[in-house]
């Protein structure tokens, strides 16, 4: 068998492969991620074969070449998971079929806009395969073992887990661009973004928009907040619903993603009102207006401050 062929080949190709996986999923590269997910899948499961009996990788196919050793060509990535499943280390389902389906480019769809969701499909083969070479996900995984946790956490809800990797995603994000920073810059720059704390408050056509600021769930610094003014009654109560950070990326876009992110929306909300409540007592915000604004708050000015 070809000697570039080996366990240790195969194991730290796939360790790569995820670490790029992740790594472009979190910059919103998806078709990139469904590429190296796939990738990582395909060399971890050989790597798994070879563990087993080095012949279960040969596809049988031999190539013969003057004054060369003969090259055996390994098994395809579906038919390596499907020899694993053959083993009972592994089960093939729709997911884990679609994502190779997407780094083979045999889904005639944009890889990203499938690919996106698939951190759990990857996080779960991973981790099956793992248990099976009693390898931990911190030895695996490294910076972002926390984030795969995150992904197949069945105590969590959907809605809990996609936010919890999502915050993973930006703390990591936050590192990458202030590591460098010696430390006493980098406390300039959190207290000058909490010295400016502020509160705009808006009233349109449709309503009472109120901006403000409140501590970012994944970083620790000042983001953004997007909140709703409504009038019922005598009562003009406000609620917060997106967030959006500028330093670390993270955004929010419904309250349940900001409880999910572990935020008192009652104690934020008070205080966004009690800031803002010389403007409030005005119109409802239609569902449409709703919508618009909260996805012009999320998508303007990021790059700015890159």
């Amino acid at each position: 068998m070809d000697e570039s062929l080996s366990f240790e080949s195969f194991y730290e190709g796939a360790k790569k492969a995820t670490y790029k996986a992740m790594n472009d999923h979190a910059e919103g590269e998806y078709d990139e991620f469904a590429l190296h997910a796939g990738v990582a899948i395909e060399r971890l499961a050989k790597a798994v074969l070879y563990k087993l009996n080095p012949l279960y990788i040969a596809s049988g196919k031999v190539v013969f070449t003057a004054n060369k050793p003969p090259r055996v060509h390994t098994v395809s990535a579906m038919e390596a998971l499907s020899r694993l499943t053959s083993l009972n280390i592994l089960k093939i389902d729709a997911d884990l079929k679609l994502l190779i389906e997407l780094r083979n480019g045999t889904v005639h769809a944009s890889a990203g806009d499938e690919a996106k969701a698939h951190i759990p499909t990857l996080a779960k083969a991973v981790g099956a395969m793992l248990k099976h070479l009693d390898v931990s996900m911190p030895d695996f995984w490294g910076r972002w073992a926390s984030t795969a946790s995150a992904a197949v956490d069945q105590k969590k809800s959907e809605i809990e887990r996609d936010v919890q990797v999502r915050i993973t995603q930006a703390k990591h994000h936050y590192d990458n661009r202030f590591s460098d920073l010696p430390d006493h810059l980098h406390r300039r720059l959190v207290v000058e973004q909490f010295s400016q704390i502020n509160v705009s408050v808006s009233e349109t056509e449709a309503g009472i928009w109120i901006e403000g600021e409140n501590v970012c769930p994944a970083c620790d610094c000042v983001a953004d907040v997007l909140a709703v003014g409504q009038s019922t009654g005598e009562a003009s109560p406000v609620s917060v619903f997106a967030l959006k950070c500028h330093l670390c990326r993270l955004q929010l876009a419904t309250r349940e993603e900001l409880a999910a992110a572990g935020m008192d929306l009652e104690t934020v909300d008070e205080q966004l009102a009690a800031r803002a409540a010389r403007y409030l007592g005005g119109s409802e915000i239609s569902n449409v207006a709703f919508r618009r604004k909260v996805a012009h708050f999320l998508h303007s000015d990021l790059g700015d401050w890159e």
